[in-house]
């Protein structure tokens, strides 16, 4: 699959895990508002699992055969997940502590900015054990 065919999958799959995380993080909010920075890591989370289910049987869904579903999901927490994690925090902090953005609206921009590294991460195998066929890379399989 080419790049754009598959960078338009990841987007679908985003804008999905996008829905679900500010969905969370407005639910998380409400419950225990203050706590933004734990608010939005708990959804962040919810949303990795749904984005890592989704990728897996739609995104890249050709790269399941020599990996397992427990060893795919911890490179995609230990790639896609720490980028994730670190950025969401990092800019929601300096987002609505420093810049005094709404929680949701910080939120959706530190998705946005995180986005372009995952796709990257994505592309380059995190979704599978064996290391990527490097022409595959080249074809942007």
């Amino acid at each position: 699959m080419n790049t754009l065919a598959r960078w338009g999958k990841f987007n679908l799959v985003g804008v999905m895990g996008m829905v679900a995380q500010l969905g969370s993080l407005a639910v998380l909010n409400r419950i225990v508002p203050g706590h933004y920075l734990a608010a939005s890591a708990v959804a962040l989370e919810l949303t990795l699992l749904h984005n890592f289910v989704w990728h897996v049987h739609y995104t890249w869904r050709e790269r399941r055969e020599t990996a397992t579903l427990l060893g795919q999901c911890a490179r995609f927490h230990l790639s896609n997940g720490m980028v994730s994690l670190v950025g969401n925090l990092a800019l929601m902090k300096v987002l609505v502590a420093g810049a005094l953005l709404p929680v949701l609206a910080a939120n959706g921009i530190a998705i946005l900015c995180c986005s372009l590294v995952n796709f990257s991460l994505g592309r380059r195998g995190c979704l599978e054990l064996s290391a990527c066929n490097p022409k595959q890379v080249e074809r942007g399989s």
